[in-house]
């Protein structure tokens, strides 16, 4: 059986994986309807142009980023070589959602190699996270602005940490405390409405890169909070620095221009004597020992 042109793009449109092609200079030639509703962009903002312009804007774990840098899809149109692994696009709302990605060789008949392809799969836990909007929606525990939880909720979910610890010994939570820097100075410069852009796309990518079991939300104004089950310390760190690396590679787009951010963040894991008021201001404490140690970092303790 032969398949038509028609026929073949229906099969690559109708994918539930995002799929694009790219030529020897990395133009992209095609981007299906899975990649316009992982990513937000549509084929006609992306096809014609380079990867190399840092379009999509790929960053690794520690926040380096791969289009102008060590592109997986780059390097196998070089070798012919197969390759996979896990890294964060640029959403065009300007969050970061974690993709596992699988580049390929373009070759022609006589095998040569004429392109690339690049086939990634959401994987942040988006059903769960829809689920807990619906639940927190019904029980009033949601931040219109964000659709994060809100802090009464973020203190309800502390308490149980407590309770199961007491239940199960050697059930360890984290909590971290995360404030935006210079928040005021976006607001001022660019307007609240702007403002609130930022604050979505920071919570677009706390929810895009949360376990099912952990709980992020707005503590109010530009803070944000997450309480962290079934982790140690080094963990701990990795996942807040993580996250601080993905906002701060992470940007919105207004007019011409793009606008980035960065969070400072205090980390800590709870401790025997804790209450739900001394785990915070620890925290807390912790935070404000990273804004004045220059910002846009993490302090644990």
């Amino acid at each position: 059986m032969k398949l038509t042109d028609d026929s073949f793009r229906r099969i690559l449109d109708n994918l539930h994986d995002g799929l694009y092609f790219v030529d020897r200079q990395r133009v992209i030639t095609y981007w299906n309807k899975a990649a316009e509703r992982i990513s937000g962009f549509t084929a006609a903002e992306v096809v014609g142009k380079s990867c190399a312009d840092n379009i999509l804007t790929h960053v690794d774990g520690h926040g380096c980023a791969l289009c102008t840098g060590t592109c997986p899809l780059a390097e196998t149109m070089c070798d012919g070589k197969l390759r996979q692994g896990e890294i964060y696009l640029h959403h065009k709302d300007g969050h970061r959602v974690p993709v596992s990605v699988r580049a390929s060789p373009l070759t022609d008949e006589a095998g040569s190699v004429i392109g690339g392809i690049e086939l990634f799969t959401d994987i942040s836990h988006q059903a769960a996270n829809e689920l807990r909007i619906i639940e927190l929606e019904r029980m009033a525990l949601l931040d219109n602005l964000t659709q994060l939880a809100n802090r009464a909720y973020v203190e309800r979910e502390i308490i149980s940490r407590f309770e199961e610890i007491r239940r199960f010994a050697d059930q360890p939570f984290g909590f971290l405390f995360m404030d935006i820097d210079h928040f005021k100075t976006v607001n001022d410069r660019y307007g609240h409405d702007v403002g609130d852009v930022v604050l979505k796309f920071i919570a677009r990518t706390l929810n895009a890169n949360a376990r099912p079991y952990d709980v992020y939300g707005r503590w109010g104004g530009e803070e944000f909070a997450g309480v962290i089950r079934c982790i140690g310390e080094k963990d701990l760190e990795r996942m807040g620095n993580r996250l601080r690396s993905l906002i701060e590679t992470s940007y919105v787009v207004h007019g011409d221009r793009r606008i980035s951010v960065t969070m400072s963040i205090g980390a800590t894991l709870f401790r025997s004597d804790d209450t739900t008021e001394n785990l915070v201001k620890r925290a807390d404490e912790l935070l404000y020992r990273s804004k004045r140690a220059g910002r846009n970092r993490l302090t644990l303790g």
